[in-house]
């Protein structure tokens, strides 16, 4: 009697610990908007889970009473204790300084200084953000400019395109930070230990000997390409019809089997395709079937009309099913970026990204084609989506972002990073941000929200400063080697964590006379130099194209194609902006 007494009293402790009740609910706003993709953490196992598109949520658990952790990016985070018993319903405040989170954000941000503009320019149906240049700041009343060090480089290879066809570039494609970064120069390994190394270096100005330059130069840390985190890679391939033509699917198809020749046993492929219609063209395949993989990217063709909306929603959704927060998870979108179908404009997708990008998937942006080439669109969703941006004009860009540099395109050593410059007055009268432009929208809008930038792996990030001197020259012998002509506060994000860490530096007057800094600062220079030529600044009016040549021949690497290229855009450039008169006849 007393054993089944036992067993009886053992059994319905049992059943007491496994059983399965049911929690259920909504999240909204504060104005009663449902809230898709809030993180929910269920306290007694660990797990995550996510609020469905109309907010709703049923999650199972083994006890009535249980406890959840709601995020979401831009509202405050809320834990609560929860019965299984009752319908949840359940609000998140707007957090105050994201109240305007979905704005256009700013990359750099300097107060009191009027904005220039340009011209409405039509390139076929490209379209490209109207930017505001960066005007000189006084120091004195505004010490401090903040930026984001983005490495996005679609804006080189994108004006190379134009140069290359004879045609003149619209000044809104320039960015002018782009072009500088793209070479990745003045690389400098960090420290053992350390993810960053920091150098600045002040010299004359070649196009204003009345300013100096002040470079700063971030380099990330180098990651082992075999001690990487595995790549969980979703392909996101734009097949519809606009696509049908050599410089665009075929290209992609291309530059994708080149970049899975170099994949590892343990990274993991999966493409969704999208062409009148959006569907899974491979499921996820293991990096050691390489012809597998090539042969379905082989068989994509052109047709249909472009719903990117829908394909973007699906290879999220496939993203998240096989996400491993151990894997670099990265969704890969090419396209030219003329989405027809869905949401369409880039304020919807920007809305739609924000809301993805809780789920921990980076989305890095491939953009090809020309005449329809959306320039903007896919800046917001790299931007939006914490990836990068790449614009392919040939087989040869395609290699260099998808092998070449694989790890810096692909392997980010931190998320949201910017840096905050405070100059010294006493020797800096006023400065100007060379490139780093702010969209027009952005910099109207009179509430001031700076956006973080993505570095990756092996990245040399380069920041150009021109500065009017508070005395004649900054190396007067009054002013110290010791002093400091600005102090720098860079702000990150590690990619598994959301703390912000801080770097701080100060950049001492170590002025150099140019033609003795070191040869790639004079060759970026240059590169400065030739993007605000083609940007047709009002700030280098005086330069003439032989200035700009002579500056790169005398600095550039002869062993480097790219820079050894440069040398022929800039001659192309120079025939395309100021072309040879004809000789009239006599007889005319």
């Amino acid at each position: 009697m007393k054993k089944i007494f036992l067993y009886i009293i053992f059994f319905i402790t049992a059943n007491a610990v496994n059983a399965q009740y049911y929690l259920r609910g909504e999240i909204k706003d504060e104005k009663n908007q449902p809230l898709q993709n809030v993180k929910i953490l269920l306290h007694s196992n660990n797990h995550i889970y996510y609020s469905g598109s109309s907010g709703g949520f049923g999650i199972t658990t083994n006890y009535r009473i249980d406890s959840l952790s709601l995020s979401l990016d831009g509202y405050e985070a809320k834990t609560i204790k929860v019965n299984s018993e009752q319908w949840q319903y359940i609000t998140l405040k707007v957090l105050p300084s994201n109240v305007n989170k979905n704005r256009p954000k700013l990359i750099s941000v300097a107060k009191n200084f009027e904005h220039t503009s340009h011209l409405k320019w039509h390139i076929d149906d490209e379209t490209y953000f109207k930017m505001v240049e960066n005007e000189y700041v006084n120091a004195y009343k505004y010490p401090n400019t903040g930026f984001s060090l983005n490495v996005n480089k679609a804006s080189y290879s994108n004006v190379r395109r134009f140069i290359k066809n004879g045609s003149v570039v619209p000044p809104d494609a320039v960015r002018t930070e782009e072009l500088i970064n793209y070479f990745n120069l003045h690389y400098r390994e960090p420290e053992p230990g350390s993810l960053f190394h920091f150098e600045s270096q002040l010299t004359s100005c070649p196009w204003d000997m009345e300013k100096q330059l002040l470079f700063l130069n971030i380099n990330a840390k180098k990651l082992n390409l075999s001690m990487v985190p595995p790549g969980n890679f979703v392909f996101l391939i734009d097949a519809s019809g606009s696509m049908d033509s050599p410089n665009r699917l075929p290209l992609l198809k291309a530059a994708f089997q080149m970049f899975v020749k170099n994949l590892r046993p343990i990274d993991t492929v999966s493409i969704v395709a999208y062409g009148g219609t959006v569907g899974i063209w491979m499921q996820p395949t293991g990096g050691a079937e390489k012809e597998k993989i090539i042969k379905r990217i082989e068989e994509l063709n052109a047709v249909g009309d472009t719903p990117g909306e829908s394909a973007i929603m699906t290879a999220y959704a496939l993203a998240r099913s096989v996400y491993n927060k151990n894997s670099n998870n990265r969704i890969i979108l090419a396209t030219d970026g003329d989405f027809n179908v869905g949401q369409t404009s880039e304020k919807a997708l920007e809305d739609l990204i924000t809301k993805e990008r809780q789920s921990g998937i980076y989305l890095t942006c491939l953009g090809v084609g020309m005449g329809n080439f959306k320039d903007s669109k896919l800046q917001t969703l790299a931007n939006k989506g914490n990836g990068n941006y790449a614009y392919l004009d040939d087989i040869n860009e395609a290699e260099k972002v998808l092998v070449k540099e694989l790890t810096q395109t692909f392997y980010a050593v931190a998320d949201d990073v910017f840096l905050n410059v405070k100059f010294n007055s006493n020797l800096v009268k006023a400065y100007r941000l060379i490139g780093f432009d702010n969209r027009r929208d952005a910099v109207e809008d009179s509430t001031i929200d700076l956006e973080g930038g993505e570095i990756g792996s092996g990245n040399s990030v380069l920041a150009v400063f021109e500065i009017i001197p508070a005395s004649d020259k900054l190396f007067h012998p009054d002013v110290l080697a010791k002093d400091v002509v600005a102090s720098i506060e860079m702000r990150y994000s590690l990619c598994d964590d959301t703390t912000q860490l801080q770097m701080v530096k100060d950049c001492i007057n170590n002025y150099t006379g140019f033609e003795m800094i070191d040869k790639d600062l004079q060759f970026a220079t240059a590169v400065t130099m030739f993007a605000l030529k083609v940007k047709q600044s009002k700030y280098i009016k005086l330069v003439n194209w032989d200035d700009i040549r002579r500056i790169a021949s005398a600095s550039y690497n002869p062993d480097s194609y790219l820079q050894t290229e440069f040398l022929q855009l800039v001659d192309k450039a120079a025939e395309i902006y100021n072309p040879k008169k004809k000789k009239r006849n006599k007889r005319d």
